[in-house]
């Protein structure tokens, strides 16, 4: 509290009980009707003294988040796109000069460590946590530091690239042992050469017995690729053809190996029936989808993934928020009813 230079104006005897009442609401958490009754005025009195004190500076409210979290843009970004849960973390390169954005790696570990306090909120004793293959997936199960008691389950086969071979079934093991619950791995690739192949690998029997979970995930964790080299892992497992064939078709983000237009709306569903990986009508029951991705490089992709209405909660920063909150197109706001623009 303070006395500015507005509070010189009200009289010493209305700015003492203005004061006093002030402490008593704001510091002492005491009710409107408790200050009326110790001050022997109306609550209707009470509620104006306080409003005077605003009015007149003698209260001065700040909303503090840590310096890391910019709580502006992630309400900016909840009301715009219906999301249940919108964390922006300060972007590392934010001070960085905008031309050289390019070159700057998308998904920065700290969203990683951001969606982890993020989970270790809304993952509840008896959920079952569904985990999708990701590099910013990976980091987060890496930054887990507790979870309620729950099963966890891989959404995803496995991208065999270098650093990120197994990463998938080890970010499953790891959250699980945080949370002192089952697992269920999957060890297949995500990606088949045909769809017969990829038919009878889900028939094997610790594949199909995690399929089993997929309708009882309650919590799940996905990453979102745009359609380029190193940012998207379907991308970098097609060759060449295949990329100028679903580019030509308009993708603009990849999620859990399913292709998404601009709209949101799916494209080359047939690339689904060649892969290991969570249906998109399963995930769109799922009660909390929360998506991690960010950096400039992948704002359309995630504007995309999000009018999908498959997610209902994303962990960004800031250079992919102001992108996104920038982005003038009218949304539907589909998170808040999971609504599929395909149907639309």
């Amino acid at each position: 509290m303070s006395t500015g230079r507005a509070a010189s104006r009200m009289g010493p005897a209305e700015l003492m009980q203005a004061a006093a009442m002030a402490r008593r609401f704001y510091l002492e958490g005491k009710s409107k009707i408790q200050i009326a009754d110790e001050f022997g005025v109306s609550r209707f009195k009470v509620a104006r003294v306080l409003e005077t004190a605003l009015e007149h500076d003698l209260v001065r409210i700040e909303i503090r988040v840590p310096a890391e979290l910019d709580a502006e843009r992630s309400d900016a970004l909840r009301a715009k796109y219906g999301l249940r849960h919108a964390v922006v973390a300060e972007s590392p390169s934010a001070s960085a000069d905008p031309a050289e954005s390019a070159e700057t790696p998308a998904d920065p570990e700290n969203l990683g460590e951001v969606a982890a306090d993020l989970l270790g909120e809304l993952v509840t004793e008896g959920d079952v946590l569904g985990l999708a293959w990701g590099r910013s997936t990976i980091h987060m199960a890496t930054a887990l530091r507790g979870l309620p008691p729950c099963t966890v389950v891989q959404l995803t086969g496995v991208y065999d690239a270098g650093t990120a071979d197994r990463g998938s079934v080890e970010a499953v093991r790891r959250a699980a042992e945080v949370a002192g619950g089952e697992a269920h791995p999957i060890y297949a690739p995500m990606l088949l050469p045909d769809s017969a192949t990829a038919a009878a690998l889900r028939h094997q029997t610790g594949i199909a017995a995690a399929f089993e979970y997929f309708d009882k995930v309650t919590v799940a964790a996905v990453s979102i690729g745009s359609w380029e080299p190193g940012i998207s892992t379907v991308h970098d497992m097609l060759g060449t053809r295949e990329r100028a064939h679903y580019a030509s078709l308009g993708v603009a983000a990849e999620m859990s190996a399913h292709l998404f237009d601009a709209e949101g709306r799916r494209i080359g569903r047939d690339l689904g029936e060649r892969c290991i990986t969570v249906e998109a009508g399963r995930l769109r029951r799922v009660p909390e989808v929360v998506a991690i991705a960010g950096g400039r490089r992948k704002a359309a992709a995630i504007g995309a993934v999000l009018r999908s209405g498959l997610v209902t909660s994303l962990v960004t920063d800031t250079a992919a928020a102001e992108q996104l909150l920038a982005d003038r197109r009218p949304v539907r706001r589909p998170a808040l009813d999971r609504a599929d623009p395909d149907e639309s």
